[in-house]
């Protein structure tokens, strides 16, 4: 009965997972639970040969690595981090699928050390979905701070697979794991893997189906695949469709046919659930014994008080307000020693020009158009950006981040949105286009939306410029001493970033309630250890892949702006210049949301990237009179003031450049993560009317009390 070998096959696995295996090369799939130091795993052992893409049909984050060891070839196929493989979520099918349909030649599952008895769970699952399974226990230099000693020896003769610990980030166990990894891959390791053994009921009806499973489908192993039929895991369906020709599924339903109706699905899978939980517990109190017990706990002492309901918040916008107070106090003076060393290269720049017989127009256009903006942009946006973000690193490499996420939680719930949300959130204040990539951790489409849509209310590193030059010129103009301005600029921009956090709950709330119905689902938020941060990475993370990639885009983006913006300037309709007329024609629509046309202008032109607003404004307002070298913030503050700006001005400016349109890059991100143009206008159109809504508020009031 059921399929026969010949007619059940599985498809190339270049169709189905855009594997290129090539000849005579071991695939291997690495997975594991989140913070485990998976990726840390993956990067030491694959270095810098690797990519990363998107599985097939699936907004899950894919990586590949390959890299040589005793004379074999190895693909290391980074599998994304999930808890289970019960399909619960796109992370979950993804890992479950490659690991059963993908073939590997080997999974190597990570594990933490100072969380094994929750990690075991998932190395149970794979043992039962595929035979050659090592199990890297990652971390045990943090385990070893806690007083954690696992009996390696023990386990391993426990599960019957090879053991192997590490600490990636030290470089610690590796060379073991790519010796075991060779004597299983010449089949010199003699498997001997542990089956969990369930309930007699469970055991009863995997009896009466497992031997013609085996028989309809021998490429999965009968033993999971039966209990998949009795936990109703419905979508392995899609997934054997997707994978395997044949028509198989007449065979299975035949199969499942002879299972008793009366069985109880939902409470089979929670049963299989709690004796693999219990399973765990017993191989942990066998295997892990701790020494210090105190220290053992000291990770849970901490978060009693950064996690309270007490101390939580207020400790976390402190520790924002510290982290901004520290990036604008030691901008400062960086700034202006790079403004001067920029712009004391302008004068040469022209000269070089003319020597060339540049005509007068071109080398105006380049030098006080092109380079200008660029050197105001690297000039702004360097010196805060080298020091936000090694700051906002270190609190991630420390574990603080998971820790706000859980001190928000409870308020993305009330908004009816995933509490995953708070993370994403977090991810916004780099980069919107990240945050938006992010929500692809947040399992539930509606939820991902509702994130998708909202993160452009957290500032980023691009709207950071225009909100401390505004808030230090107007709001601390008055305060004499720069230690003392500092922190009420500091203070200006966390009330900012309160109120971006309340706009984001508020716009939440209002689409989980109208277009975008629904409850929120439950998910489960794993706060790692508390970990002594590695400078260098930090450094290298937020230098390279973070800084210099976000000033890397603003310089591109800005050099064009700049001569687009010096044409403007320049090209006259009549004895008034396109940059003029078209401010002016702005202009009334500006004043109801108390700003001006070239501030708006300004916004608009700054369009593809929020970096070089400030840079246009400038260029704006000094294409009016004569081109002068502003050197610091004295003498912007005079320029604005010279052009009409007041408080109320400065105010609608930082709650504009807070609630205004995504950048070009965060809304192509949100069309592809979103797959719909819809979605998209939604994403541009939402946060701008809020902006006009809430200056226009904000001048009606201020007119209706005198007091603009």
């Amino acid at each position: 009965m059921g399929l026969t070998h010949d007619s059940t096959k599985i498809k190339a696995m270049k169709d189905i997972f855009d594997i290129e295996r090539k000849e005579n090369q071991y695939v291997l799939a690495l997975c594991g639970n989140p913070n485990t130091g998976k990726s840390t795993v993956f990067n030491t052992l694959t270095g810098l040969k690797q990519h990363t893409g998107n599985w097939p049909g699936k907004t899950v984050c894919s990586a590949r690595g390959d890299f040589n060891y005793n004379k074999k070839n190895y693909a290391l196929i980074d599998l994304p981090g999930t808890y289970s493989l019960f399909a619960a979520s796109q992370e979950e099918i993804v890992a479950r699928d490659f690991v059963c349909f993908g073939k590997p030649d080997a999974v190597i599952v990570v594990a933490d050390a100072t969380s094994l008895e929750r990690n075991l769970n998932l190395v149970f699952q794979v043992m039962e979905l595929t035979d050659n399974v090592i199990l890297c226990i990652n971390l045990i230099d943090e385990a070893k701070k806690k007083g954690i000693f696992i009996d390696k020896d023990t386990l391993q003769d426990e599960l019957g697979i090879p053991v192997v610990l590490t600490a990636a980030r030290n470089n610690i166990g590796i060379d073991t794991l790519l010796n075991t990894l060779d004597i299983v891959m010449d089949n010199r390791y003699s498997y001997n893997n542990k089956t969990i053994i369930y309930n007699e009921d469970i055991e009863r009806n995997l009896k009466i189906i497992e031997s013609d499973l085996k028989l309809a489908i021998p490429y999965i192993k009968s033993r999971w695949l039966g209990l998949r039929l009795i936990d109703g895991d419905n979508s392995i369906y899609d997934s054997m469709d997707s994978y395997i020709d044949g028509d198989y599924r007449k065979s299975i339903d035949e199969i499942k046919s002879k299972l008793p109706e009366n069985i109880n699905k939902l409470s089979m899978r929670d049963e299989i659930s709690n004796i693999n939980y219990q399973y765990a517990k017993e191989m942990y109190d066998l295997c892990v014994h701790i020494k210090d017990k105190n220290k053992f706990k000291r990770d849970e002492k901490i978060d009693k008080v950064i996690t309270s309901k007490v101390f939580g918040l207020p400790l976390m916008l402190l520790c924002l307000g510290v982290v901004l107070w520290i990036t604008i106090q030691g901008a400062n003076y960086p700034s202006q020693i790079l403004s001067s060393a920029l712009f004391s290269i302008e004068p040469h720049i022209y000269n070089a020009l003319q020597v060339l017989h540049a005509p007068v127009w071109l080398n105006e256009m380049l030098t006080y158009g092109m380079y200008r903006c660029l050197a105001w942009v690297v000039a702004v946006m360097l010196p805060p950006m080298a020091i936000f973000f090694p700051l906002f690193t270190l609190m991630e490499d420390f574990g603080y981040l998971p820790r706000v996420a859980f001190n928000l939680d409870h308020l993305f719930k009330k908004a009816c949105c995933h509490g995953k949300q708070c993370l994403t959130m977090c991810m916004g204040f780099g980069c919107n286009a990240a945050g938006v990539i992010g929500c692809r951790i947040i399992d539930s489409p509606r939820e991902r939306l509702v994130a998708i849509l909202t993160n452009n209310f957290v500032p980023c590193n691009g709207r950071f410029p225009t909100l401390i030059a505004v808030a230090t010129i107007f709001f601390t103009s008055t305060i004499s001493s720069t230690f003392s301005a500092n922190i009420i600029t500091s203070l200006c921009i966390t009330l900012v970033i309160i109120l971006g956090v309340i706009v984001t709950l508020l716009v939440s709330y209002m689409l989980s309630k109208t277009l975008l119905k629904g409850v929120p689902s439950t998910f489960t938020l794993e706060l790692p250890p508390y970990r002594t941060p590695k400078f260098g990475r930090v450094l290298y993370t937020s230098i390279i892949d973070r800084t210099m990639f976000v000033l890397g885009r603003a310089i591109t983006v800005a050099a064009p702006a700049g001569i687009i913006t010096w044409i403007f300037a320049n090209v006259y309709i009549g004895d008034i210049s396109v940059l003029a007329y078209v401010a002016g024609v702005l202009d009334p629509i500006a004043k109801c949301i108390g700003l001006d046309g070239f501030i708006l202008m300004a916004f608009i032109l700054g369009f593809p990237a929020n970096e070089i607003v400030i840079p246009i404004l400038l260029m704006s307002y000094l294409a009016t009179g004569s081109m002068i070298e502003l050197d610091n913030f004295v003498e912007l503050g005079q320029v604005l003031r010279d052009n009409g700006w007041t408080y109320l001005t400065a105010l609608n400016v930082m709650l504009f450049s807070l609630l205004h349109w995504p950048c070009t890059t965060t809304l192509l991100t949100i069309r592809k993560e979103t797959g719909s143009a819809k979605w998209t206008f939604v994403g541009f159109i939402l946060p701008t009317t809020i902006a006009f809504i809430v200056c226009f508020l904000t001048t009606t009031i201020f007119r209706f009390l005198g007091l603009a």
